[in-house]
C-alpha cells in the first residue's frame, strides 16, 4: 500500500493567518514614537498634509466551520470503501497503515479502529465493481491442465508394478509385505521435503522471480533426494536391500518431478513417464526382470534429464534473489504434506492389497479434478466479491459455492474408485464400508488443500496429523480418526473462508 492514511502535519514555520482589527478613533497617540523619514521634517520641504484616520475595514469575514478531518479521510479512501462488504475490511486497512487507537481518538474522535471503520462504512455509498468478463476460450480450459497432472501423479504407481517380481522379500514387518516400510519411508520422507521445498520455489514464482525459483529447486531438491535415501537405508531390515535401492531412485525421481511440476513441465514430465506404459501388460504376463528393470531406469533417467535442463537458469549468478521468502514459512507446508501422505498410505494399508492399492490410485488420479475445483471455489468467490452488497449474502453464497465443490470432487472420488474396482484384475467388488472410508479420507484431503490455499496452512497440518497419529496408534478407530479431521476442517472452513476478508 502506497501512501498513508494519517493527516499531514502543518509544515514547520506555519502560522494562524492574522485577523484585521478595527481601528479606534480615541486611542491615544504614543508620543514615544521613533520618528521615520517620512514623518521627520526637512529643511526646504513643505510637510504634507496628514490624510486622517485610516478607513474602518469593517468585521472579519465568517471563515465558517473547521473541515471534518473524518470527510478528508472518507474521500481519499472513497474508492476502497465503496467497494468494501464489510465495516472490517476497512478496518484491516486502516491497521495495515500504522493507524493506532489513540491517533484515531486524537484525530477522529473516535474510540477504535473498528468504529472508525463503521463511520466510514456508513458514510460511503456502496459502488462495486462490474465483474470482469470471463477469459476468453471455454470454460473448462484450464481442467485439462489439472486432469493433465492428475496423471503425471498416478503414473509413477506403474513403477510398483514393474518392481514387484524384483522387491519381493521373505519376511515382512507390521503385518506388510517384505520391503514395504523401507518404501514408505522413503515415499513420506519426500513428501515431507518437497512439499516445503514446492512452497518456497512457489513463493519466489509469486514475486516474479523465475530464475531465484529455479535455482531454490536446484539447492533443495538434492539434499531432500538424500534425506529419503538415507531414511530408506535406516529403516531397511536384512533381506530389504532391494527395496531401499528401490527406494533410493524412488526419492531421485520425487526430487525431479517437483522441480517440473513447479515450473509447470507437466507434459515434459508425461513423456518421461510413457516407459512406465510397459507395467500394463504385467498386470496379465510375466515380464523378464531385465526388461522391468530397462524400464524403470529409461524413466528415471529421462526425469532427472528434464528436471537438470529445466533448472539450468538456477545456476546464474544473478538467481540468487534478494532477501527472500524465509525458510520457516515452508515448513506448516511440510508438515501438511507429512499429514495428509499418512492418510493416504492409512486408506491404502488398512484394506486387503488390491482394494488398498486402488483406494491410492483413485486418491492419487483425483488430485487433478481436485485442483481444478479449488481454482473454481476461488474464482467464484471472487466473482461474488464483486457483485454482492452485504456480508450476508456473500456468506450464503461462498457456503453453496463450497458445498458443490466439495460434492463435486466426491462424485469424481466415487466414479474413480468404482472405475478402478472394475479394471484392476483380481479386485473385490466395491464394499460400502471401503468406499466410505474413502470418502472421508477424501473430504480431508481436499478440505486441507482448500485451507492450505488461503494461508490457514498450520491448522489444517495440526487437524491431518492428529488424525494419522490416531490411526496409528489405534489402527481400528481409522475412519472416526478420519471422520473426526473432516468434521473439524469443515468447520475451520466454514468459519474462515465465508468471511469477505479471507478473499481480499
Amino acid at each position: 500500500m502506497s501512501g498513508s492514511l494519517w493527516l499531514k502535519p502543518p509544515k514547520e514555520g506555519d502560522t494562524l493567518p492574522a485577523i484585521p482589527r478595527p481601528r479606534r478613533e480615541d486611542a491615544p497617540k504614543d508620543t514615544h514614537a521613533p520618528k521615520g523619514p517620512d514623518t521627520e521634517r526637512t529643511p526646504g520641504t513643505q510637510r504634507a498634509p496628514d490624510p486622517g484616520p485610516a478607513p474602518d475595514p469593517g468585521p472579519a469575514p465568517d471563515p465558517g466551520p473547521a473541515p471534518d478531518p473524518l470527510d478528508e479521510l472518507a474521500e481519499r479512501l472513497d474508492g476502497f470503501v465503496a467497494a468494501a462488504v464489510h465495516p472490517d475490511e476497512v478496518a484491516a486497512l486502516l491497521e495495515s497503515d500504522g493507524m493506532t487507537d489513540d491517533h484515531i481518538r486524537l484525530t477522529y474522535g473516535r474510540a477504535d479502529s473498528f468504529a472508525l471503520a463503521e463511520d466510514l462504512y456508513a458514510r460511503v455509498e456502496r459502488r462495486h465493481p462490474a465483474p470482469q468478463a470471463p477469459p476468453a476460450g471455454p470454460r473448462f480450459g484450464g481442467l485439462a491442465n489439472c486432469l493433465l497432472r492428475g496423471l503425471v501423479f498416478a503414473l509413477p504407481g506403474l513403477a510398483y508394478v514393474l518392481a514387484a517380481p524384483l522387491l519381493a522379500g521373505e519376511h515382512g514387518r507390521y503385518g506388510l509385505p517384505g520391503g514395504t516400510v523401507p518404501l514408505l519411508a522413503g515415499a513420506v520422507t519426500g513428501w515431507v521435503w518437497n512439499q516445503a521445498l514446492s512452497h518456497r520455489a512457489y513463493t519466489w514464482l509469486g514475486l516474479g522471480d523465475r530464475p531465484a525459483a529455479a535455482r531454490a529447486l536446484l539447492t533443495g531438491a538434492p539434499p531432500g533426494a538424500l534425506a529419503g535415501t538415507g531414511v530408506a537405508l535406516a529403516v531397511a531390515a536384512p533381506g530389504e536391500t532391494p527395496a531401499a535401492v528401490f527406494a533410493a531412485g524412488q526419492a531421485l525421481y520425487l526430487a525431479a518431478a517437483t522441480a517440473l511440476l513447479v515450473l509447470g513441465r507437466e507434459r515434459a514430465l508425461l513423456g518421461a513417464l510413457v516407459p512406465l506404459a510397459g507395467a500394463v501388460p504385467a498386470f496379465r504376463w510375466d515380464l523378464p526382470h531385465p526388461l522391468r528393470t530397462g524400464l524403470l531406469l529409461a524413466s528415471l533417467t529421462a526425469t532427472t534429464v528434464l528436471a537438470a535442463l529445466v533448472l539450468r537458469p538456477g545456476l546464474r549468478r544473478s538467481a540468487a534473489g534478494r532477501g527472500g521468502p524465509p525458510r520457516a514459512a515452508s515448513l506448516p507446508y511440510g508438515l501438511f504434506g507429512l499429514g495428509s501422505g499418512l492418510l493416504v498410505l492409512h486408506a491404502g494399508v488398512g484394506t486387503t492389497p488390491v482394494s488398498g492399492a486402488g483406494a491410492v490410485v483413485a486418491l492419487t488420479l483425483s488430485m487433478g479434478p481436485a485442483e481444478w475445483l479449488l481454482h473454481r471455489f476461488r474464482g467464484e468467490s471472487l466473482a461474488r466479491l464483486r457483485t454482492l452488497t452485504t456480508a450476508r449474502e456473500f456468506r450464503r453464497a461462498a457456503t453453496g459455492t463450497l458445498v458443490l465443490c466439495l460434492g463435486s470432487y466426491l462424485t469424481v472420488l466415487t466414479a474413480l474408485a468404482l472405475a478402478v474396482t472394475l479394471l484392476w484384475p483380481g479386485a473385490p467388488g466395491p464394499a460400502l464400508p471401503h468406499l466410505l472410508a474413502l470418502l472421508l479420507v477424501g473430504t480431508a484431503l481436499w478440505l486441507g488443500l482448500l485451507l492450505q490455499a488461503f494461508g490457514a496452512v498450520l491448522g489444517a497440518a495440526t487437524v491431518c496429523l492428529l488424525a494419522a497419529a490416531a490411526q496409528t496408534a489405534l489402527p481400528a478407530a481409522g475412519p472416526a480418526a478420519t471422520g473426526g479431521a473432516a468434521a473439524v476442517l469443515a468447520v475451520l472452513t466454514c468459519v474462515l473462508l465465508v468471511r469477505p476478508t479471507a478473499h481480499r
